[in-house]
């Protein structure tokens, strides 16, 4: 599979990365501190048409690819992972439209989404957790023209913001959560659908995760993704692709983090020279840059393995599967420990606010965890392995 990157690309990789140090860098520690959605990093990516990357052209996207989406990730998360997480959440939220909508559904959503126009959630962690979908509570219950929806999701990215959800519910719970379940559009002022707790998070501070709460929450039928009992299979493609977004999060805020501790290491004068100069710097900086750029050929590889295969309901074969959740899961755990050893570099400096790869640590040690954590990356690996 060849993914070395087009003319397009390496352009849209400058032009990014251009974008993320003149406009997203300057205020990343602001934004992190005040902890609020900031609407004007929207706006940049709308301005920029950064949303519809991987979109069909036909309803308004680029459709230049996941590879492509990719790169604006990486070089948006190498200076601010919240704003990588604007575009990489809205591909999310968007992939059930994608992967399971029928002709009015897309023509109907996907225009908006593709522009930035309207942001997307995806709902389906439950305080029971994200992966045992068995023991959900969320109830979907049709009358006549209508869903009566009851239940709530926590730690939903953008769950406040968006204007466009896709929910994962039971609709049948005889056959629980792995055939009796399906997934929802739900537009933001449904009545019946309010926003509860806002998340005080370690990292990723201005990427808003709220609480959704569904009180009979009245939703059309027509708003059905697919059929019935199609949730789970919906809901696992939907994170087949989506994962390599977080992955290119974490590949993003490693190879920033790694970036910027060598350039410190340049310029820190110790004992009278560069602590470049020092073996024990120079190895933590050589197996850095070994484990930054092992990560993003194995998300590259991933992702163009995974732009070929159509976005419908078709079955993925075990291998992208596993490319997906093996980019994933080692990107984070790279992103995890890239970013502790550019903290030891930097020292004393390392561990204050004002600089930062202490914001990078923290922000790191989420991608471990959400889209799966690493643990079930490790089982979804091990399963098309038997």
């Amino acid at each position: 599979m060849q993914y070395a990157l087009t003319e397009e690309q390496e352009l849209l990789r400058e032009t990014v990365r251009r974008i993320a140090r003149e406009k997203v860098a300057p205020e990343a520690d602001k934004r992190d501190h005040a902890g609020e959605f900031d609407w004007e990093m929207v706006n940049l990516m709308q301005e920029n048409d950064l949303y519809g990357l991987d979109f069909p052209a036909e309803y308004g996207g680029s459709e230049a690819g996941v590879l492509s989406l990719a790169i604006a990730v990486e070089e948006l998360s190498k200076v601010d992972a919240s704003a990588g997480l604007l575009i990489a959440d809205q591909e999310l939220g968007t992939l059930p439209i994608m992967l399971a909508g029928n002709e009015e559904q897309k023509r109907k959503y996907l225009p908006k989404l593709a522009s930035g126009e309207s942001l997307a959630s995806f709902a389906l962690t439950e305080a029971i957790g994200g992966s045992d979908v068995a023991g959900f509570k969320c109830r979907a219950v049709r009358n006549g023209g209508f869903y009566t929806l009851n239940g709530t999701k926590i730690f939903i990215t953008n769950g406040g913001v968006a204007e466009i959800l896709t929910v994962y519910t039971i609709t049948n719970p005889e056959k629980g959560g792995h055939r009796g379940a399906s997934v929802f559009v739900i537009e933001k002022g449904t009545p019946g659908f309010t926003v509860g707790k806002k998340e005080d998070k370690m990292g990723m501070r201005w990427s808003e995760t709220v609480e959704l709460v569904f009180e009979d929450c009245r939703v059309p039928a027509e708003n059905l993704l697919g059929e019935e009992g199609m949730g789970f299979s919906i809901m696992m493609k939907t994170l087949d692709f989506s994962r390599l977004g977080i992955g290119v999060q974490a590949l993003g805020i490693a190879a920033g983090a790694y970036e910027y501790a060598t350039a410190y290491a340049r310029e820190r004068i110790a004992f009278g020279q560069p602590i470049i100069n020092f073996q024990g710097i120079s190895f933590k900086l050589a197996d850095m840059c070994i484990q930054v750029e092992a990560a993003r050929q194995l998300l590259y590889k991933a992702c163009a393995v995974l732009q070929e295969l159509p976005k419908d309901m078709s079955r993925l074969a075990p291998e992208p599967i596993r490319l997906s959740s093996m980019a994933k899961c080692f990107c984070s755990d790279v992103a995890m420990w890239v970013t502790t050893e550019a903290v030891q570099i930097l020292g004393g400096y390392g561990y204050v606010k004002e600089f930062p790869v202490e914001r990078m640590m923290r922000d790191a040690k989420l991608t471990q965890i959400y889209e799966g954590t690493n643990e079930i990356q490790r089982v979804v690996i091990a399963g098309t392995l038997m």
